[in-house]
């Protein structure tokens, strides 16, 4: 399939009705066409891999065409360039998401950047951040916990940012990374403790919420 054949294609499967229910739950109206995460799933999986494709159906701009750009592209090519540029295009959380989910956290610089992004004022670029560590936790069986430990300290400080998609995305860390095996749980839920004691409503919703699931 050619950009232009997948642009036509998702184009007659637009639903506005579905990008009305889309932005009730936090997902940019802008540029979607309202096509079902499984309906997505089914095209990539009849384009397969195509690095080059997937980086012009990035370009166009369109929420299900970057959707499928994450799907069908090859880790082993993405580039640290690639990834900065866009990681600086996300503006909805599923689009963040979707892309650490099943590409970013693949590539050998995703610890480097869960590292840097969480760190960010952007706050996609920071969701990204906290999401790959998230992402990482599930996904990365052979890491030593010693890796998971380094994101505490990023953890800590990001659980007083009161956005929204951020304060979800480092609770999400926070779970994940605790769930990982019996010593991190303990160790998450004792960093927990501490984020609890911590003057912000953000904080304390993310600490109570990751103690309820860890404990």
């Amino acid at each position: 399939m050619t950009t232009q054949q997948i642009i036509k294609k998702l184009y007659s499967l637009a639903n506005p009705k579905n990008v009305e229910g889309m932005a009730r739950f936090g997902i940019n109206s802008k540029n979607t066409l309202g096509i079902s995460v499984a309906v997505l799933r089914k095209i990539a999986k009849e384009i397969g891999k195509n690095h080059e494709l997937a980086l012009e159906l990035w370009k166009t701009g369109i929420h299900e065409a970057r959707m499928l750009a994450a799907h069908i592209d090859d880790w082993r090519l993405v580039t640290k360039k690639q990834m900065n540029d866009w990681v600086k295009d996300f503006d909805s959380w599923d689009i963040c998401d979707n892309a650490c989910l099943h590409l970013f956290d693949r590539t050998p610089w995703a610890y480097e950047k869960a590292k840097g992004w969480s760190s960010r004022g952007e706050e996609f670029v920071k969701r990204a951040g906290f999401a790959l560590m998230a992402v990482l936790a599930v996904h990365d069986k052979k890491r030593s916990d010693n890796d998971f430990i380094k994101f505490f300290s990023l953890i800590k400080k990001g659980a007083t940012d009161e956005r929204n998609f951020v304060k979800k995305a480092v609770n999400w860390a926070l779970r994940q990374i605790g769930k990982r095996n019996a010593a991190l749980r303990k160790r998450a839920i004792k960093l927990a403790e501490e984020i609890l004691k911590i003057e912000s409503p953000s904080a304390r919703w993310i600490a109570r919420d990751a103690l309820r699931e860890l404990k």
